[in-house]
């Protein structure tokens, strides 16, 4: 089981990799730019998670290997750059899902084997899964996927529990694995699928409501009352409301 962590790591590395070739190509940054992007993507995560635990050196400076695979992606995808352009808008999402969940098990994972609380595993999944892609999209000039509405950190959040819970049970190591992958996966792919989101807290204006006009009782022909000064005009006020997904997305203000 050590050596298909070890294999899930590099699997991770890699797509992470592409993911940051692939958004450098449309940003248009050379070469050099896209071995940049590629390499945050790919180990920026892993690094941080080291250095919060405390593991010195970090994974990379103790085997290289994961370096040059990061060089291998980024030679492979400059050679098949007219191929790598031509890509649909929705490789870059999916991709990022794969080594969301790839990394959430990963960061979890190690943090277990380091005798680390089940919280701290958990957030140290975290860490590892949206960490490389946060700097990538900072890089880019893009806001961060974390940071959107998007159903991103919550799934990676969920995989983590998952899977610190049934390591927590004494589950094979392998069911573990899986689970963790197929929740985080499955959440994320599915918020891309069917754009799901999390309710947003925002500033709205709230308008007042108009006094519904009296009128005098009897017929028309009876005598109209004396005219009376307008009621005051009420400023709108500012209010904190909760804005669901389907009503962000359509923009609609809130009354």
């Amino acid at each position: 089981m050590t050596g298909l962590v070890y294999w899930l790591d590099m699997a991770g590395v890699i797509v992470f990799a592409l993911s940051g070739v692939v958004l450098a190509c449309r940003t248009r940054m050379d070469p050099f730019g896209m071995l940049v992007l590629a390499a945050v993507t790919a180990i920026g995560g892993g690094t941080l998670r080291d250095l919060v635990l405390g593991v010195r050196p970090v994974f990379w400076v103790t085997d290289p290997t994961y370096l040059w695979v990061i060089l291998a992606t980024v030679g492979l995808s400059v050679l098949g750059f007219h191929y790598i352009h031509r890509l649909s808008r929705g490789f870059l999402p999916v991709a990022d899902a794969f080594g969301l969940a790839l990394f959430t098990v990963i960061g979890a994972h190690k943090a277990l084997t380091l005798e680390a609380p089940g919280v701290v595993a958990v957030l140290m999944g975290l860490l590892s899964g949206v960490a490389g892609g946060m700097t990538r999209d900072v890089l880019a000039r893009r806001v961060p996927m974390v940071l959107r509405r998007e159903i991103y950190a919550t799934a990676s959040i969920a995989g983590g529990v998952a899977f610190v819970g049934l390591e927590a049970l004494s589950a094979p190591l392998g069911i573990s694995i899986a689970t963790g992958l197929g929740v985080t996966l499955g959440l994320r792919l599915s918020a891309i699928y069917w754009q799901l989101s999390l309710p947003v807290f925002a500033w709205v204006t709230v308008q007042p409501s108009q006094a519904p006009e009296v009128q005098a009782p009897g017929g028309q022909d009876d005598e109209a009352p004396p005219p009376t000064a307008p009621p005051p005009q009420r400023r709108a006020k500012a209010r904190v409301r909760m804005i669901t997904p389907g009503r962000a997305r359509r923009g609609g203000k809130s009354r």
